[in-house]
């Protein structure tokens, strides 16, 4: 079944999506398990994502999404070019030497995933989502932490870039959390300038809830 074990019960054998994301993984962390979460109710009966992993780098966690792309077989009129959406979505958050991932990061990116779906519109690098709450979904995320970061800023991801799948072309586009100030300025200059600038001190751009 992959890297990513497929939690929620979809048996279909033919997942030439899901392998090609797994294999990118596989080769970028020298087959490492990462940890996996599937969400309730399955994705084949909600806006969910069909899961997340998060692996474990020793400097940050690494979040990945399965599921905005095209996992499985296209349907006949899908476009040849993407992969679904065309996207996964990724994050970066400390390690702080915990054991396990936090789970706020999991619950985070699912309610990205769902906003793409609920509004029909895909995220491209430059973007901005204003979440007019923290970016951690505190205080309605269990165990979420308290932090100045409202804001979710669009950059592709680093180290994964793009990738050419059997079902289209996959962009790994990372959510980086920002400050409302840091957003306004966004707004005057560019997002690529300031999150180049923040780039300067964290090259991986992590989303560290203490920045702010």
């Amino acid at each position: 079944m992959g890297q990513a074990e497929r939690l929620d019960g979809w048996e279909d054998p033919i997942a030439p999506g899901w392998d090609a994301l797994d294999a990118i993984l596989a080769l970028v962390y020298d087959n490492a398990v990462p940890r996996h979460v599937s969400y309730s109710p399955p994705a084949a009966f909600s806006t969910n994502l069909q899961g997340c992993a998060a692996y474990d780098t020793g400097e940050h966690w690494h979040y990945v999404s399965y599921g905005l792309s095209e996992l499985f077989t296209p349907a006949p009129d899908a476009d040849p070019r993407f992969s679904g959406w065309g996207f996964e979505l990724s994050m970066r958050v400390p390690h702080l030497g915990l054991d396990y991932p936090p789970d706020w990061p999991f619950t985070m990116i699912n309610q990205m995933a769902k906003h793409v779906r609920a509004t029909g519109q895909g995220l491209v690098e430059g973007d901005r989502v204003d979440l007019n709450e923290p970016v951690t979904g505190f205080p309605h995320v269990k165990d979420a932490p308290r932090t100045g970061l409202t804001v979710y800023a669009v950059t592709r991801d680093p180290r994964l870039g793009v990738i050419d799948t059997p079902n289209g072309s996959v962009t790994f586009r990372q959510l980086v959390g920002v400050t409302a100030a840091e957003a306004a300025e966004m707004r005057y200059t560019s997002t690529h300038t300031v999150l180049s600038r923040l780039a300067q001190w964290d090259p991986w751009m992590t989303t560290d809830p203490e920045r702010a």
